[in-house]
């Protein structure tokens, strides 16, 4: 089913006018991508520090953790990869993305008036998207070769080691990034409750995504 067809007559409660920003397809993928990633990153802190082993209880104790991990890392990357391939094409850099980072300054002082007219996603999310499909890619990578039992054993150690070193750093990375993404999602009103009910009003859109309030109106 297309976006316009689901934005055909939409209203909240209040008589609000609503345009279809997520479909329930695509909020389910998000959802999955996400839950299986708080499960990786709090059992990846277990395994990473003896300060952190209380977190082993997520995914069932040390034995557990260390089976399920790998497993649990195979489907956030299938999931976000489905995820990845859905919004590409949202998420080339153009010239007004360029600018608003530029302007960065009006972006955290919410000047939005003063910044290119934004599509359907700003420059912050699209630099975010690129470095998280980056670190999606090497905690692959990297997470087959120190999975022991199925693949270690084809590497010389000193990959192993290298590859142990580019996960956790990897890790990091995402888990910093995600930090970013929910702290902004909060910042932003409506964000949340876009990838819950998978609307937004016309306000929202027409304030926060312009260029892309437009695409969807002229259709």
């Amino acid at each position: 089913m297309k976006h316009d067809d689901l934005n055909h007559e939409l209203r909240d409660v209040k008589g609000n006018r609503l345009i279809v920003r997520y479909t329930p397809n695509e909020r389910t993928n998000h959802w999955i991508t996400a839950i299986t990633f708080v499960l990786l990153a709090l059992s990846g802190l277990a395994m990473f520090h003896p300060a952190m082993s209380f977190l082993y209880f997520v995914l069932g104790g040390g034995q557990w953790t260390r089976i399920l991990h790998p497993f649990v890392g195979v489907v956030m990357f299938l999931s976000f990869l489905i995820l990845m391939l859905r919004f590409w094409h949202h998420n080339y850099l153009d010239k007004d993305d360029m600018q608003w980072m530029k302007q960065v300054g009006d972006v955290l002082n919410n000047r939005e008036d003063r910044l290119p007219e934004i599509g359907r996603y700003n420059a912050g999310q699209k630099v975010l998207f690129f470095v998280m499909v980056a670190c999606l890619l090497l905690l692959l990578v990297s997470g087959i070769v120190i999975w022991r039992r199925y693949f270690s054993f084809y590497f010389p150690i000193g990959i192993i080691r290298l590859a142990s070193v580019v996960h956790a750093i990897a890790a990091w990375l995402l888990i910093i990034g995600i930090v970013v993404h929910i702290y902004a999602a909060i910042w932003v009103k409506g964000s949340v409750g876009a990838m819950v009910r998978g609307t937004v009003t016309y306000g929202w859109a027409r304030k926060h995504h312009p260029r892309w309030f437009r695409e969807i109106i002229g259709k």
